[in-house]
């Protein structure tokens, strides 16, 4: 059987040395330089012919990680690699994943042909804004979830009255499945905007009063929508809210927001590392999520083991 071989991109250096050490292996060495004009180039520094590869970088802006990231698979390919995993914890651009308006991108689509042009033989990634864009690529995709987190450690809090709550209609199947496994009830946050990251108004369906509220959303921007929703359920007589999301953006002025708004915490992954500390942000690591990963793909075996009985 191949050796495995686990390399990274510099924006997800720290958790890439998190999933290494967890599966026992050392973290491969690549040098990634700039010429004087910012045109980036990637060398892996060692032999991983005929090896199975791993290549770990979220694709956050800026769009140099990207770039990082597709160097780094072309590589491997032309060093003769014979399997290139492609592990994004968070993919970026999944936002972009239709047409709600004439003359824009479907940039989750382009992403995924992008990936694959590059020789990308598999794409690994965790909550994906949309469960569809899994049908975005024409290789193999390994969708992990970060309910395997995050369920442990709510039940771990013992809250009498758990209420979920998704911040708005998108999220409500992501949010109806934790309320289904806790047997707990469902309320909505609709939400109006006007253009992005700015809402509008906001309107809650359901009742939370004397409930421990549980937000739940795949990722947290500007914050803007999740702070504002946090406030209108303890207008609404919620005896405490806190929100669960996979992938802390966190850009703009998300850390004031969260700071100042009435959340008692943010449960996050470090699937996107923070650029500063708050007390109201806990961050549970998914680094043993993509160990586990790595080394049953790499065993060929099943990873439905890694999923929570009772989510669908």
């Amino acid at each position: 059987m191949q050796s495995v071989k686990i390399f990274s991109g510099k924006s997800s250096q720290v958790l890439a040395e998190k999933i290494a050490e967890a599966y026992g292996s050392p973290i491969g060495s690549v040098t990634i330089d700039n010429f004087s004009d910012g045109e980036i180039s990637a060398t892996i520094n060692e032999s991983v012919r005929g090896c199975d590869v791993f290549l770990i970088q979220s694709t956050t802006p800026p769009a140099d990680n990207l770039m990082e990231l597709l160097l780094l698979i072309d590589a491997a390919k032309r060093a003769s690699a014979d399997y290139v995993t492609v592990v994004v914890p968070y993919f970026g651009y999944a936002r972009q994943d239709r047409k709600d308006k004439p003359r824009v991108a479907i940039a989750a689509k382009l992403l995924a042909n992008i990936l694959s042009a590059a020789g990308a033989d598999r794409i690994m990634t965790c909550n994906l804004h949309a469960d569809q864009i899994q049908g975005f690529f024409d290789i193999p995709l390994d969708h992990l979830d970060g309910s395997s987190l995050f369920v442990p450690y709510l039940q771990s809090l013992n809250l009498d009255n758990i209420v979920f709550a998704s911040p708005d209609v998108g999220g409500v199947k992501r949010a109806r499945n934790y309320a289904k496994y806790f047997q707990a009830d469902l309320v909505i946050c609709d939400k109006h905007r006007e253009r992005a990251n700015e809402v509008a108004s906001m309107q809650l369906i359901g009742n939370v009063e004397g409930a421990d509220v549980i937000m739940v959303d795949d990722l947290i921007d500007t914050g803007g929508t999740m702070c504002k929703a946090a406030k209108l359920i303890m207008e609404k007589g919620a005896n405490s809210v806190r929100a669960i999301c996979t992938h802390p953006v966190l850009s703009g002025n998300a850390y004031e927001n969260i700071n100042n708004s009435v959340l008692d915490e943010l449960v996050v992954t470090d699937t996107i590392s923070l650029t500063q500390e708050s007390s109201k942000i806990k961050v549970l690591s998914i680094a043993n999520l993509f160990a586990k990963a790595i080394r049953k793909q790499h065993d060929h075996e099943s990873i439905s083991s890694l999923f929570i009985k009772g989510f669908d």
